[in-house]
């Protein structure tokens, strides 16, 4: 079956241009080896830079472009030379908000050939973050600044309606992936109103999945059981903050941000999802060329799988998993000494031979 499908690609800025450039060649040479997927990028060079130049991190018209297209695949932002808070709110949260992928999907997996210095158990399950309001709700405010009775008040918003969809998800997900139990991070013994509805919610929820098992932790709790027992868990649903926090431990614990991919959906299709890896921008090796790309290319293979292309999707993943095993080529990040650009050549030697293999070549 033939499939088309218009990516609209934002590398942003730092080590962004460089792991971006290394996972749009995977998709190319699987358009060259595959004549049934056709993709078409747009490159969009906003991002720090450009706020730079124009004050905005991306034009006015920017959303009104990117709906038009099946998906996004963004790769970071972030410049010593902007507020951390003027590159997230002028460019991320307006796509999540605008574009309402509310829900954040963060496989947390220990490839094959990554050592996991916490436990020698495998370690693959999913984090089903909510991701349209909760703790990044921008409502509150500061009053009497600069004095000493200054305050700041920050609301946490959570509704019945946006917590219903993501755990929702989070239980639909665990049974068409054949997982038996729900684990949902709440803190309602201290934050008692916003997370006694969140757990009522889940719960409510729950009860319409009977072969699926629920349990909550406190947050606290479900941190270190993240370090003490990763292998526990299967599907994990949480607030936009706790699975933002859980979702950097996790990756941390399956061998590091480098190679942690993030799918930002809106699962109606109603508007493009965006997907991008965990790490940041990296300023600190920026322009060096020893970037992972591992992140990026995963990230790529997760919108594969949400535009339907789950076999080409298994194909990245299986290629990526090969190079980690073989340990030939690793970016300083594992141990070595290769560039950016020899991980992601490795990676598409891989996938070439598998494709090749796979039609009798």
């Amino acid at each position: 079956m033939m499939t088309s499908h218009r990516i609209a690609v934002l590398p942003g800025d730092g080590i962004g241009q460089e792991v971006m450039k290394e996972a749009v060649e995977v998709l190319e040479l699987l358009k060259k080896l595959d004549p049934s997927i056709r993709i078409e990028f747009d490159t969009f060079g906003w991002g720090s830079e450009y706020y730079l130049e124009h004050g905005k991190m991306m034009p006015d018209d920017a959303l009104d472009k990117l709906k038009k297209y099946d998906a996004i695949l963004f790769g970071a932002i972030g410049d010593k030379r902007v507020p951390d808070d003027v590159t997230v709110w002028g460019l991320i949260m307006p796509i999540r908000k605008k574009f309402k992928q509310y829900i954040n999907l963060r496989p947390v997996k220990l490839l094959k050939g990554v050592s996991c210095r916490f436990t020698g158990e495998d370690i693959d399950f999913v984090i089903v973050r909510e991701n349209a309001e909760g703790e990044y709700s921008n409502s509150g405010g500061r009053l009497y600044q600069g004095l000493d009775q200054e305050i700041a008040v920050q609301n946490t918003i959570i509704t019945r309606a946006g917590t219903k969809k993501a755990a929702r998800f989070a239980f639909e997900y665990a049974e068409k992936h054949g997982k038996g139990t729900v684990t949902s991070a709440t803190k309602s013994n201290a934050i008692i109103h916003s997370m006694k509805l969140w757990d009522e919610t889940v719960r409510e929820v729950g009860q319409e999945f009977q072969a699926i098992n629920l349990q909550s932790y406190y947050i606290d709790a479900l941190a270190a059981y993240f370090v003490l027992k990763p292998e526990e868990f299967e599907v994990v649903v949480a607030s936009n903050l706790f699975g933002d926090i859980l979702s950097d431990l996790g990756s941390a614990v399956a061998g590091g941000l480098g190679l942690s991919p993030s799918a930002n959906l809106n699962p109606e299709g109603d508007f493009p999802s965006m997907f991008e890896p965990v790490h940041g921008s990296a300023p600190d090796i920026a322009g060096k060329g020893i970037a992972n790309p591992i992140a990026q290319i995963w990230s790529a293979a997760l919108m594969l799988e949400h535009l339907g292309r789950a076999d080409l999707a298994a194909v990245i993943l299986e290629s990526i998993e090969e190079v980690l095993v073989q340990k030939e080529v690793q970016t300083p990040d594992l141990g070595g000494n290769s560039t950016t650009s020899e991980m992601g050549s490795a990676i598409r030697d891989i996938i070439q031979q598998l494709l090749l293999v796979k039609e009798g070549r």
